[in-house]
C-alpha cells in the first residue's frame, strides 16, 4: 500500500513538472520572464534610485538584497556545518591516536 502511494505521489509530480515544462516560453521570445518591465525597468531607474555607478551591485546591493543575505546565510551554514564535522572528525582521531599510544 505504501509504495502503491509513494508511486501514486511522483507520478502527480511527474505530470505537474511536464505540464508546467509545456507552458515555459521558447527560448529568445519576447514572452520570456527574462524580458519583462523589472529588468527594463533596473535598467533605465537603477543609478537614479541608488546611486550606484554600476548596475549589477545595484541590484546585488539595494534591489535584491534581502535575497543575497539569504543565500550568504545559507553558504555561511553550509561552510560552518563542514567546518565542524571535519573538526570533530579530526579531533575523534586524535583521541582514538592516544588511546593506541598512550
Amino acid at each position: 500500500m505504501k509504495k502503491i502511494f509513494t508511486f501514486a505521489i511522483l507520478g502527480g509530480l511527474l505530470l505537474v513538472l511536464l505540464s508546467s515544462i509545456s507552458e515555459i516560453p521558447p527560448l529568445g521570445e519576447e514572452k520570456n520572464p527574462s524580458y519583462n518591465e523589472i529588468s527594463e525597468y533596473y535598467v533605465t531607474e537603477s543609478v537614479q534610485d541608488t546611486g550606484a555607478k554600476n548596475i549589477i551591485a545595484a541590484i546585488i546591493t539595494d534591489y535584491r538584497a534581502f535575497d543575497t543575505l539569504g543565500e550568504t546565510t545559507v553558504l555561511f551554514t553550509g561552510i560552518a556545518a563542514v567546518s565542524a564535522m571535519i573538526g570533530i572528525s579530526h579531533h575523534k582521531g586524535k583521541k582514538e591516536d592516544q588511546e593506541h599510544h598512550g
